[in-house]
């Protein structure tokens, strides 16, 4: 092999929680590189989970991503002129990702006043197992299961 693999950039924790995936999930939350603001929409998301829920805000964080990552996920492959879907594991960082990119966008979806609430109450869903994240996986899951006759493709 010719070319080296990039080192891997680790993140700081986040100053309030101490928590690497809090950070990560700050940076995916951002906006025009505004940080700050990023940062504030989630503490204060996360305040408003632990008065609706009174459990501990990074634990129904925890939670909720737990129930968001997807095992399996299907990818295209072209065999012969032929295109099909083959189900493949997906890697644990790339489960985290999509994990957080998937609960950002649906919680963006949500008709309330402002992101904060729209947050929290899509945490709030994925970790009662609801909402549309965790549909999001299921439906990824259904898909790999439909197409599991093309797993012998996999490379």
């Amino acid at each position: 092999m010719r070319k080296r693999k990039p080192e891997k950039k680790y993140l700081k924790p986040d100053p309030k929680y101490n928590d690497v995936l809090v950070s990560k999930f700050i940076n995916y939350l951002l906006w025009d590189g505004k940080k700050s603001t990023a940062r504030r929409t989630l503490y204060e998301s996360f305040d408003l989970i632990e008065q609706r829920t009174k459990k501990s805000a990074l634990d129904v964080f925890k939670k909720a991503l737990q129930n968001v990552q997807p095992l399996v996920e299907v990818r295209s492959r072209r065999v012969g002129g032929a295109t099909y879907q083959v189900p493949m594991e997906v890697r644990p960082e790339r489960r985290v990702a999509l994990a957080l990119r998937w609960i950002k966008t649906y919680a963006r979806e949500r008709k309330d006043k402002s992101m904060s609430l729209k947050l929290a109450a899509e945490l709030i869903a994925a970790s009662n197992g609801e909402g549309n994240a965790v549909k999001k996986k299921d439906d990824t899951h259904r898909m790999a299961e439909a197409n599991k006759a093309f797993a012998h493709f996999r490379w």
